[in-house]
């Protein structure tokens, strides 16, 4: 099979906060052949970023509490506990964005930043593209409400356990996808993480 398509026609059915693009396209199929002429709206924000604020050294993850309006329609809670994430703006680089967006929502620096890798969040529908991190950072004294208020932020902090981050993912208490890949991705490289950053001179 060849993997081509064509898009025949795009137009912009919404331009606001967000845009969202309709596009005429055909595809080539698996059993040989095109696919017949495809609508498909396209809801397109941007690449964004996601960092896993995590403190080897005291084992502690720093999650983020905010309003989303995400799941309004489902009847779910509105407030969501999730990571630290931002859009990428022209010119700016994943990893600058990571750094600031640190900053801003949990008011802490990092030690450093480690690029974990890239996912799309709903490729069904939306292209939005996610480079995700971790941040080792110091959880002592992180805490408090944070977010710009340009931006109508308002973030409140919380330092949890791991174990007690990672319970919340089994329970579906975190049910937000960025933060349960990043929370798993943690759960398989804990321990390679505590055991490189451990020293005698600082116990995990």
């Amino acid at each position: 099979m060849r993997y081509e398509y064509e898009i025949l026609e795009e137009e912009v059915a919404y331009r606001g906060f967000f845009n969202l693009l309709r596009l005429k396209l055909r595809h080539r199929l698996f059993r040989g052949g095109w696919s017949r002429v495809l609508v498909r709206e396209l809801f397109q924000r941007g690449n964004c970023v996601a960092v896993l604020p995590y403190d080897p050294r005291h084992d502690a993850v720093i999650l983020i509490e905010q309003f989303r309006v995400g799941p309004l329609k489902n009847g779910d809670p509105a407030w969501m506990l999730e990571i630290v994430a931002g859009a990428i703006e022209p010119g700016e680089t994943p990893e600058a964005v990571a750094w600031r967006e640190l900053r801003e929502e949990c008011g802490c620096g990092a030690r450093a930043m480690t690029r974990i890798g890239e996912f799309y969040t709903s490729p069904g529908g939306s292209s939005e593209k996610i480079t995700l991190f971790w941040a080792d950072v110091d959880a002592d004294g992180a805490g408090g409400i944070h977010g710009l208020a340009s931006e109508d932020e308002d973030i409140r902090v919380h330092v949890l356990p791991f174990a007690a981050a990672y319970a919340k993912v089994v329970e579906g208490a975190i049910d937000s996808a960025i933060p349960i890949v990043a929370l798993q991705w943690l759960a398989l490289h804990r321990d390679r993480l505590r055991r490189a950053l451990s020293s005698p001179a600082d116990p995990p």
